[in-house]
């Protein structure tokens, strides 16, 4: 697959919320971008939106603007191109796929599994995901548990500057049958116009049933129970359509 590494970096993933720029009059998505690029930034994590605030604040607490921060990068993550092989690549135990296990939890982060998502963004994180440790950083920030939110934005802001070191070659082959977004477009847009709205995203519940339908395997002593990828996933998501 072509660009793995490159879509998967914080300001191509938010070029997509260009996706809104025409559709409404009032989205300015390239604050968007740079609001959501300032939590990997020295702003210290407990500091309040400004108490009257620019166009690049749209929340009362520095709690809400996390946890709507998160939704939009989650959204774009899901919607990006290249998800479906990513999350493909995961099902496959041969490799480690820390781009297919941020997909992964994004997925689980929207349909409420929100303990597993956090344990699939540590996998990724791990594995060397500059995303998922931003995702990290949002989640306990939107937690209020800043010091493990100012961890998670040094831990990106090291993998962002470690992405010139020399990694060893990961496959680029495409995964037959599937194509690069793992929703369909109009399930993709309606996330990204949910956020846009202030809503936590949701998934239609025919696409929520087949993540639940998951298998689980064991109880982890921190995160409880722990969904896996299967096989056939990136095939059943992209079949049920919004109704």
């Amino acid at each position: 697959m072509r660009g793995t590494e490159e879509h998967r970096r914080i300001d191509a993933l938010l070029e997509g919320a260009e996706v809104l720029g025409g559709e409404y009059d009032d989205y300015d998505p390239a604050a968007a971008r740079e609001r959501i690029a300032r939590a990997l930034t020295a702003v210290p994590p407990h500091a309040q939106p400004p108490s009257h605030p620019d166009t690049g604040w749209r929340y009362r607490t520095v709690h809400e603007q996390a946890a709507h921060d998160l939704d939009l990068a989650i959204s774009l993550v899901v919607g990006s191109p290249g998800a479906a092989e990513s999350l493909a690549r995961l099902v496959d135990h041969q490799r480690t796929e820390p781009e297919g296990a941020l997909v992964f939890a994004c997925l689980l982060h929207l349909v409420g599994h929100r303990d597993a998502a956090q344990f699939w963004w540590q996998f990724a994180a791990g594995g060397g995901s500059r995303t998922a440790a931003f995702c990290l950083c949002l989640h306990h920030r939107r937690l209020g548990e800043f010091r493990d939110a100012d961890y998670w934005r040094r831990q990106a802001a090291l993998l962002g500057s470690a992405r010139s070191a020399a990694r060893a070659p990961r496959s680029t082959a495409a995964v037959p049958g599937l194509r690069g977004f793992l929703l369909p477009d109009a399930i993709r847009r309606d996330l990204l116009s949910q956020c846009h709205r202030g809503r936590h995203p949701r998934l239609p519940p025919a696409v929520e049933a087949v993540v639940n339908r998951l298998r689980v395997a064991g109880d982890d002593e921190d995160y409880g129970e722990i969904p896996r990828p299967e096989p056939g996933l990136p095939d059943e998501l992209a079949g049920p359509r919004p109704h």
